[in-house]
């Protein structure tokens, strides 16, 4: 064969002269390859130099010069690397993740590949998979200035992550404890209504297994309102309403007549139908504007939803739709009713016995929510 042939020699034979041709054929076929890959290659780097606009036609670049089957591992390598940097410019961090992966497999000792693994990882929020490309390229670089600050930015991710997942855990918790002694207590809670009002204020439970309510107080005469931020369970209607309405406080601002004084206000709640939350939809509600509000349902279905009525009978006073609260008895006692259907919140409908026509159109059962 022509490839043994010595140096000088000339081709003797056809088969010879066949053999050569096919090697030159071979070397110009080899060479106008490194020439395609080397201006892609070239071009490829002007294109990323030129800006964000020509990012997509340097990945073109990038992707003719891979297709050269006849590149080195070590050349391979490099272009995957290039073209993850154009992917991590664009935000292309999968692609980029998979790029710079792909070019470690080719020459892992790539620094410029395993750093853009680093951060295409921590850009996906994959923190483990950053941490440990982080500390494979220090092992083989350990003054590279750019993987040791990407390294700090991973642990500030993780210390952050850690503080979020803490929070989450403890307001699921809390939320799991506050169902609980809703459950415990027979408390029916409806869909919330005056969020508008209320904002997202929750019940608390303490230490000591005492649930602590926003209340909302709802002056039906004129529709405004007062709110008892923390409105203690164990507490009777008339502690909270001696301080509200006390001879020291100055009169409502819209009561010209003076007609809401302590000796002349009532308080309702209003009776009446609807759905009780089940837990899977108690869970999330209670966790509204939390560290938790994003956490996974505890698991209960919607089937578990209990239609409730009111069937219009009352151990209070008043119609059948607006229930007299007894001011004596404490507000885990009123709100145990089985007529009440709690609407988020304890809500209560303050009317005055001066106001005399909008207290009998109140009493009559005539009057409802604009």
């Amino acid at each position: 064969m022509a490839l043994w042939m010595e140096a000088g020699s000339a081709p003797k034979t056809e088969s010879e002269i066949a053999d050569l041709e096919a090697i030159a054929a071979l070397k110009e076929s080899a060479a106008l390859e490194f020439k395609v890959f080397s201006s892609s290659i070239e071009k490829g780097n002007q294109y990323v130099k030129s800006g964000k606009k020509h990012y997509a036609d340097a990945i073109d670049c990038y992707t003719k010069a891979i297709n050269q089957k006849a590149l080195r591992d070590s050349e391979s390598s490099v272009i995957y690397a290039n073209r993850a940097h154009v992917n991590l410019l664009l935000g292309n961090y999968r692609w980029a993740l998979v790029d710079a992966e792909e070019a470690i497999k080719l020459c892992p000792t790539n620094i410029k590949a395993i750093y853009r693994a680093a951060k295409a990882s921590l850009s996906l929020v994959l923190l483990g998979e950053a941490r440990s490309y982080c500390e494979t390229g220090l092992e083989r670089d350990p003054n590279n200035e750019e993987l040791k600050k990407l390294a700090r930015q991973i642990d500030a991710q993780n210390l952050e992550r850690e503080h979020i997942e803490a929070q989450v855990s403890k307001a699921v918790a809390t939320a799991k404890r506050v169902v609980s002694a809703i459950e415990s207590r027979g408390l029916r809670i409806g869909k919330a209504v005056f969020q508008e009002l209320t904002g997202l204020k929750k019940p608390v439970l303490d230490s000591n297994n005492i649930l602590h309510w926003p209340v909302l107080l709802l002056y039906a005469e004129v529709m405004s309102s007062d709110f008892i931020e923390d409105f203690c369970e164990t507490d009777m209607f008339t502690a909270h309403l001696d301080t509200m309405f006390s001879e020291s406080c100055p009169p409502l601002p819209w009561d010209k007549e003076n007609n809401y004084t302590r000796e002349a206000i009532e308080l309702y709640y209003e009776a009446g139908s609807g759905a009780c939350l089940p837990k899977a939809k108690l869970f999330p509600y209670l966790l509204e504007g939390t560290a938790g509000s994003h956490a996974e349902s505890i698991g209960d279905d919607d089937k578990d939803v209990t239609e409730w009525s009111y069937d219009g009978t009352s151990s209070g006073k008043g119609s059948s739709k607006w229930i007299k609260v007894n001011e004596k008895r404490t507000l885990h006692d009123v709100l145990k009713e089985p007529n009440l259907l709690i609407p988020g919140i304890p809500v209560f409908y303050v009317v005055s016995k001066r106001s005399s026509f909008f207290y009998k159109k109140f009493r009559d059962g005539k009057w409802s929510l604009p």
